[in-house]
């Protein structure tokens, strides 16, 4: 970030940074519209999903699928069909393709991954396999029960800024 010796001066009004210790001259600190951009790349993603009228909070991942991700929902939301796999996952299509960034890992129930570059996976169970991580549910009350056995549909979007996060 930008430093221990710098102030954020917001209640007043301000919208700029100050030194603190004098040293840090003002033309090289970053503009307020680059501070808030820094300020959002460094602030938590978050989505939500929604499957039977029942919605979960979603921490989505801070890499390339992540933010590509985020940003088609930032087009609107986003509707899958999603087919029960293995007793441990729901698979949809995406219908387009994510950068990848696939590592060997075991997920637990709740992970959002991306598998092939195009394909989401829900897991309500574990399985370890090469996957990139698209989120997580963060309130994972009733997700086992929600997801049920068979089919089902999930819609994506976007958390609002400054509202439930």
């Amino acid at each position: 970030m930008v430093g221990k010796s710098l102030l954020l001066l917001t209640s007043f009004g301000f919208a700029g940074l100050v030194s603190c210790e004098g040293k840090t001259p003002i033309s090289s600190l970053p503009s307020s519209g680059s501070l808030v951009s820094l300020m959002e790349e460094e602030s938590e993603m978050k989505g939500k999903v929604a499957i039977d009228d029942i919605e979960f909070i979603v921490s989505l991942e801070e890499n390339e699928a992540g933010k590509e991700f985020a940003e088609i929902l930032r087009e609107g939301s986003l509707t899958l069909s999603f087919r029960d796999y293995g007793g441990f996952e729901k698979v949809g299509e995406l219908g387009r393709t994510l950068t990848r960034s696939d590592e060997r890992m075991t997920t637990r129930p709740g992970d959002i991954v991306l598998y092939q570059g195009d394909q989401v996976v829900l897991f309500y169970g574990s399985n370890t396999w090469s996957y990139t991580m698209l989120g997580h549910v963060e309130n994972l009350e009733n997700w086992v029960e929600t997801l049920g056995s068979g089919d089902v549909s999930a819609t994506f979007s976007l958390a609002e800024q400054g509202g439930e996060r």
